[in-house]
């Protein structure tokens, strides 16, 4: 790289890729119809009345946001059990995963994070200096008895993303309970939730509890996914009083934009029964992806989340090819050091309709 000056944690980094667009595949194979199922976002949103909410908030964008956002945080709170104060707000997830970083982690410091999961987790932790350590899977999961062997007194963060992206499996809360005893008092666990809404609440941890009981926890959750607003950038924690003050010292002043706030704020209440209905038909199409795919000889992973993972016999990057030249966007998983699998959204029932009879035409060609 040409420029001077930079730092060296900069210069390690890689870039995220995202995956396709509409738009791209539109004009790079000159398709009509394209069918995005590669980003985990919610394919029934926005919903009315959040999207209401959002044109009408548009008179005011000439206006900071109130800093003290104190309507969305008694919503959140009241939905998770804790008080306003143990809420912060964030420019989605990714903002508040950016202010982990800066909180915590040191030049030196030990981070550990699982070795197939959300890639941000490593380039934050290389961007702050920190000591990167793996912690491998176990049987698609992460493997929380591991990571509690892995820990020692130069410890800071652990990156746990539950559900995982991109297998999407969950944790037993009862190992999470075991890994913060072998924390130091200075480590921390960041605990992403950003597809929680899409996993049976008894099997998620009791992060009300944990909190309460003074254990080093950030939740990190997102409006992104299962409220459908992804482009509204709207993310939050879940945390002490005190993580959250030092939380909004490191942020941005007026950290999230007052057209998200409005449309969060919509979602949460008066858009409630229409979110549930798509939650319900997201879960009810992955279980039938799920079937369908392992009906085609495939092996799936059972997923927590509105996406499944599932392993071909082929390259995961033919499939995907073959999936792109008819109009069907999903994520191949080489990238996570998994060369034959695939990752696929959970569209409305037209599209996994579109999406399975695809891919089953594709795999017989090939056989």
């Amino acid at each position: 790289m040409a420029l001077k000056g930079l730092r060296p944690e900069v210069l390690s980094m890689d870039p995220y890729e995202p995956g396709k667009t509409i738009e791209e595949v539109r004009r790079d194979l000159g398709l009509e119809k394209v069918i995005k199922l590669g980003s985990n976002e919610n394919p029934y949103a926005p919903f009315p009345e959040a999207l209401e909410a959002m044109r009408a908030e548009m008179r005011n964008a000439n206006r900071y946001p109130d800093i003290a956002f104190e309507e969305i945080k008694g919503l959140l709170a009241g939905i998770h059990g804790v008080g306003a104060g143990n809420i912060a707000i964030s420019h989605g997830a990714e903002g508040m995963l950016q202010a982990m970083g800066k909180c915590f982690i040191e030049k030196g410091d030990e981070v550990l994070l699982p070795s197939a999961t959300y890639g941000l987790y490593r380039e934050i932790s290389k961007l702050m200096g920190a000591r990167i350590v793996d912690v491998p899977l176990k049987d698609f999961a992460v493997d929380l008895e591991r990571a509690a062997e892995a820990v020692t007194e130069r410890t800071k963060l652990i990156w746990l993303c539950n559900p995982n992206n991109p297998t999407g499996t969950i944790v037993d809360p009862c190992l999470l309970d075991r890994l913060f005893e072998k924390l130091p008092e200075t480590a921390w666990v960041i605990l992403d939730e950003a597809y929680a809404e899409f996993a049976p609440k008894d099997l998620l941890p009791d992060r009300a509890r944990l909190i309460s009981g003074g254990r080093n926890l950030v939740s990190i959750r997102t409006f992104s996914k299962a409220y459908g607003l992804a482009g509204a950038r709207l993310g939050y924690a879940i945390t002490s009083e005190e993580a959250v003050t030092v939380i909004d010292t490191v942020s941005e002043p007026f950290n999230a934009n007052r057209i998200g706030i409005a449309g969060g704020v919509a979602v949460l209440t008066r858009d409630r029964e229409a979110c549930e209905r798509a939650r319900l038909a997201i879960i009810a199409d992955r279980q039938r992806i799920s079937g369908s795919l392992q009906r085609m000889g495939l092996s799936v992973v059972p997923s927590h989340t509105n996406f499944v993972f599932f392993e071909t016999p082929f390259p995961a990057g033919i499939i995907a090819d073959e999936l792109l030249k008819q109009g069907v966007i999903v994520r191949p998983c080489s990238g996570w050091g998994y060369d034959r699998a695939i990752r696929v959204t959970v569209g409305t029932t037209a599209e996994v309709n579109v999406f399975l009879e695809t891919l089953e035409k594709i795999l017989k060609g090939m056989k």
